[in-house]
C-alpha cells in the first residue's frame, strides 16, 4: 500500500509544477524526462531506486493528466478572459453580499463544457438555488496566467468570475430542485441555529458546525487566528472524527451499519459543509475507516491521505492551490509523520511516563500528552504554511488548544442535539441552546483573552521574525532527529531568539527620525507615518476592507505598535476607510481626526457613534508628533466624494511628505491657495495615479523627490495613468509604486 503513496507524491509533485509553473508543452517535456528517468531507475536494482522510479511514475502520469486538463478544459475558459458574453446561468447556491453588491455561484455551459461560475452583480436581489440568469457578463478568468489578478477561486473550482450588467433577466424556480437539497439544508441549519442560539454564540455555532464562519465578527475572527484555534471554525479532520464516533456510538459499533449508514452521512455532511477541500479529504479518510471496519482490514494512514489527495487532484489539479488543502494535508503529514515521536518521548519513564488505568490523573496524563503530540507535530508542518498565508504565527497557539480543544466536541454534539430537539419543541431546543452556549463562551473568553498578550503572536512583515520561523522549524527538526534530546534547551533557545526577534522588530523603526510605510493593500490606500514612539496610520482601505485592515494590522504588530497615536482618514470612500471600520475593532486608537463632510455617509456615522475620541476637521489643523508636525488642510466643508479629500502633511527636521487622497487637478490647486506647501520629499500620489490628479501646478510648486503611488496591480481602472507618470517624470523624481515593489518604507 505504500506504494500509493510514492505514487501520491509523485503526482502531487507533478500537479504543483503545473499550478505555479509551467503549462503547455513543457508538461510533455517533463514527462519524457521522468519516462526516461523510470527505465534508468528499474535499471538499478536497488530498492530506494525502486521507490524514486514509483515517485517518477506519478510524475509523469501527473505531468501527462494536467496538460490533458489544461488542453481539454481550462483551454475552453481561458479563451473567454476579458470577453463579454450574453449567456445563462443557473445558480447553485444563496445569494451573498461583497464590499461591492452581490455575488452567487453559478453553472454554466460554454462549448460544451459545464463550469462553475462566480457571478457579481450590483443590485440587492436574492437570487436562491435553481434560479436562471440572463444577460452580458464580463468573464475573467482566475488561474494564474489570467489577464487579471489570479484569485483564490481556482482551488474551489471556479475557474471564471463573472461580472453582471445592471440589466440582467432573473427568472426564479418555482420549487428547488433536488440537487440543491444540500444548500437548502445548509441554509436551514443555519437559521435554525440562529433561533435557538443567543445572538451571542449563534455565529460560533454555524462556524463550528457548518464552516460558515460568514456571521464572526471580525474582532473574534482575529482573535482565533492570533491564538492559534482559527482551524476550530472551519470544517475538517476534527470535525468529521466527533462525527464518525457519534455515529460509531449509535450504530452499537456494528460494522454493517456503520457502513449502511455512515457512507451517506459523510456525503451529506461534506455536502452542507460546501465540500471545502479541508472537508473533503477529512471524508475521505473517514470512509476509508469505515472501509476498514466493514471488511475487517486494518487501516494505513499515510495510504488513506495518499487515496484522498489523489482522488481531489484528478477532480481539480488546481485543488493544490487552496490554502485550506495546504494546511489540511501537511497537518495530517505532520502528525502521521511527528506525533509518534513526540508521544513516546513524552511517555517515557523519565517524563511523564505510560499513563494507565482510568484514574483522573491517568486521564489527565493521556489527554495532555496526546493533546502537546499532536499541536506540536501538526505545527512543525503548518507553521511556514501560516506564516507565508496570512503573515502571522501564533506563539501561544499551544496553549489556546491545550485549553480549548478539549471542549469542542461537547459543543459539537450539543449543537446537533440542539437542532433535533427543537424540531420537536422549539423550547426544548432553545434550553439546550443556553447549556451549549455556556462552553461556547468559554471558548470565545479564552481566545480573545490569549490573543490580547502583546507578544503572543509573531508577525512575518518583520525580516527577524521569518528568521525566527526558520530557525525554529530547523530546532524542532534536530530535536526530533537527534538521540540525547533536551527539550529545556529547546525551549530556552527558541524563547531566547524569540525575545531577540521581538527587540529587533522593535527597535529598528525607532532608531530613525521619521518613518513612512506605504502598505500593498491592492487598489487602494493605507499610510503610516512614525517618529520614534509615535504611529499614525492614514487612511485605511482597498478592495476587501477586512483584508485591508488585517494588513494593516499585521504591519502594525510587526514593529511593535500595540496602539495608535491617531487614525486620520482623507476621505470616507471605501477605497480609503472601509478597512478603518474593521481596524479600530482590534487596534486601540488615542484619537480620530476626520473631516466633516458627507455626513450622511455609513462610515462617518459609523465613527460618529463609537466611543474613540473624534477630532472634526473643519479648518488647518496641526498635529505634534513627537519631533516632528502633522498638518490636516481639509476641503470646502460642502464638498463631496473625492473633492472632499483632507490633505496631510508631514513634517519633520528636514524632511517633507505630502498626501493628496483622491483631489483632482482643481483641488490641488486650492490646496496651493490654503497653505504653504514647502518643497517636497515624499508625494504619496493623489487618486492612485489618476490622470486627474497630481497635476503639474502641483509638483511644479513642490518639485517632490520622491512619488509614491499606492495601486492595485492590474486594476480595471487603468491606474497610473501614462499622463500621470508622464507629469512626474517631467519633474525627474524617482517614481516608487506598491503593484511593482509591495509595501514601501522610506525611512530618514
Amino acid at each position: 500500500m505504500r506504494k500509493l503513496m510514492w505514487f501520491s507524491i509523485g503526482f502531487t509533485l507533478a500537479v504543483i509544477c503545473f499550478a505555479y509553473f509551467f503549462s503547455g508543452g513543457i508538461l510533455l517535456l517533463l514527462a519524457v524526462i521522468c519516462g526516461a528517468l523510470i527505465a534508468v531507475l528499474f535499471l538499478i536494482r536497488k530498492n530506494y531506486c525502486r521507490t524514486l522510479a514509483i515517485v517518477m511514475i506519478g510524475a509523469s502520469v501527473g505531468f501527462i493528466y494536467c496538460l490533458t486538463y489544461d488542453s481539454l478544459f481550462l483551454s475552453y475558459a481561458r479563451a473567454y478572459d476579458g470577453e463579454s458574453q450574453y449567456i445563462q446561468l443557473e445558480a447553485t447556491d444563496y445569494s451573498f453580499d461583497t464590499d461591492y453588491g452581490s455575488a452567487v455561484d453559478c453553472a454554466t455551459e460554454l462549448d460544451g463544457r459545464n463550469y462553475k461560475v462566480r457571478l457579481y452583480y450590483q443590485n440587492d436581489e436574492a437570487i436562491e438555488p435553481g434560479d436562471r440568469i440572463c444577460g452580458n457578463v464580463e468573464l475573467r478568468f482566475t488561474p494564474k496566467d489570467s489577464a487579471g489578478n489570479s484569485t483564490y477561486h481556482k482551488g474551489e473550482g471556479i475557474f471564471l468570475l463573472g461580472f453582471a450588467d445592471d440589466d440582467m433577466e432573473l427568472n426564479e424556480t418555482p420549487r428547488l430542485p433536488a440537487k440543491y437539497i444540500a444548500a437548502y439544508l445548509r441554509k436551514s441549519i443555519a437559521q435554525r441555529i440562529s433561533e435557538i442560539f443567543p445572538q451571542s454564540t449563534a455565529a460560533f455555532g454555524s462556524a463550528l458546525l457548518l464552516g460558515d464562519d460568514s456571521n464572526i465578527s471580525y474582532r473574534d475572527n482575529i482573535a482565533f487566528q492570533k491564538s492559534g484555534i482559527r482551524h476550530v471554525i472551519a470544517v475538517s479532520g476534527l470535525h468529521v472524527s466527533i462525527l464518525f464516533s457519534v455515529l460509531y456510538f449509535f450504530t452499537g459499533k456494528k460494522r454493517s451499519l456503520t457502513l449502511l449508514i455512515g457512507l451517506p452521512v459523510l456525503l451529506l455532511f461534506a455536502a452542507v459543509a460546501g465540500f471545502t477541500p479541508s472537508v473533503v479529504r477529512a471524508c475521505l479518510m473517514q470512509a476509508l475507516v469505515i472501509l476498514a471496519i466493514a471488511v475487517n482490514k486494518e487501516y494505513d494512514t499515510f495510504s488513506a491521505l495518499s487515496f484522498a489527495v489523489l482522488v481531489m487532484l484528478f477532480i481539480n489539479p488546481l485543488t493544490v492551490t487552496s490554502v485550506s488543502f495546504q494546511l489540511s494535508v501537511g497537518s495530517m503529514i505532520g502528525i502521521f509523520a511527528f506525533s509518534g515521536p513526540i508521544r513516546n518521548y513524552l511517555q517515557d519513564d523519565k517524563r511523564f511516563g505510560k499513563p494507565k488505568g482510568k484514574s483522573i490523573k491517568a486521564r489527565l496524563k493521556r489527554w495532555f500528552v496526546g493533546s502537546v503530540s499532536v499541536s506540536v507535530s501538526a505545527l512543525i508542518v503548518t507553521l511556514p504554511l501560516c506564516a507565508a498565508y496570512f503573515g502571522t504565527v501564533s506563539v501561544i497557539g499551544i496553549v489556546t488548544n491545550l485549553l480549548t480543544l478539549w471542549v469542542i466536541s461537547f459543543i459539537f454534539c450539543g449543537i446537533i442535539i440542539a437542532c433535533v430537539l427543537s424540531l420537536i419543541w422549539m423550547p426544548l431546543g432553545i434550553g439546550v441552546g443556553w447549556i451549549v452556549s455556556v462552553p461556547i463562551h468559554y471558548v470565545l473568553m479564552t481566545a480573545r483573552l490569549l490573543s490580547s498578550i502583546p507578544f503572543g503572536v509573531a508577525y512575518t512583515d518583520s525580516p527577524y521574525t521569518i528568521l525566527w520561523i526558520v530557525t525554529t522549524c530547523i530546532l524542532l527538526l534536530v530535536f526530533l532527529i537527534i538521540k540525547r534530546k533536551s527539550p529545556l534547551l529547546l525551549v530556552l533557545s527558541v524563547t531566547v531568539m524569540y525575545g531577540i526577534s521581538l527587540f529587533m522588530t522593535w527597535a529598528e523603526p525607532r532608531t530613525a527620525n521619521f518613518q513612512l510605510t506605504v502598505l500593498d493593500v491592492g487598489q487602494g490606500q493605507c499610510v503610516l507615518l512614525q517618529s520614534k514612539e509615535e504611529a499614525f496610520l492614514i487612511d485605511c482601505g482597498g478592495e476587501d476592507s477586512q483584508y485591508t485592515a488585517t494588513i494593516a494590522l499585521n504591519a502594525l504588530g510587526a514593529q511593535g505598535i500595540h496602539k495608535l497615536d491617531g487614525l486620520i482618514l482623507t476621505h470616507y470612500d471605501k477605497d480609503h476607510a472601509g478597512g478603518a471600520v474593521y481596524l479600530t475593532q482590534v487596534m486601540p486608537v488615542s484619537r480620530l481626526y476626520l473631516p466633516d463632510t458627507d455626513p450622511q455617509n455609513e462610515i462617518r456615522c459609523y465613527f460618529e457613534e463609537q466611543e474613540i475620541p473624534v477630532s472634526w476637521v473643519k479648518r488647518n489643523t496641526s498635529i505634534d508628533c513627537n519631533t516632528g508636525k502633522i498638518s490636516l488642510y481639509p476641503a470646502e466643508s460642502e464638498a463631496e466624494g473625492n473633492e472632499s479629500s483632507m490633505c496631510i502633511l508631514f513634517q519633520i527636521e528636514n524632511c517633507d511628505i505630502l498626501i493628496t487622497g483622491d483631489r483632482d487637478i482643481d483641488g490641488e490647486s486650492r490646496l496651493l491657495q490654503q497653505a504653504k506647501i514647502p518643497g517636497l520629499d515624499v508625494l504619496v500620489v493623489g487618486h492612485h495615479g489618476a490622470s486627474t490628479s497630481t497635476g503639474l501646478d502641483l509638483l511644479y510648486e513642490t518639485k517632490p523627490k520622491i512619488a509614491v503611488i499606492s495601486v492595485g496591480e492590474d486594476n480595471p481602472h487603468g491606474h497610473p495613468h501614462m499622463q500621470t507618470l508622464r507629469r512626474l517624470q517631467r519633474v525627474d523624481c524617482l517614481i516608487r509604486r506598491t503593484d511593482l515593489e509591495g509595501t514601501i518604507i522610506i525611512r530618514g
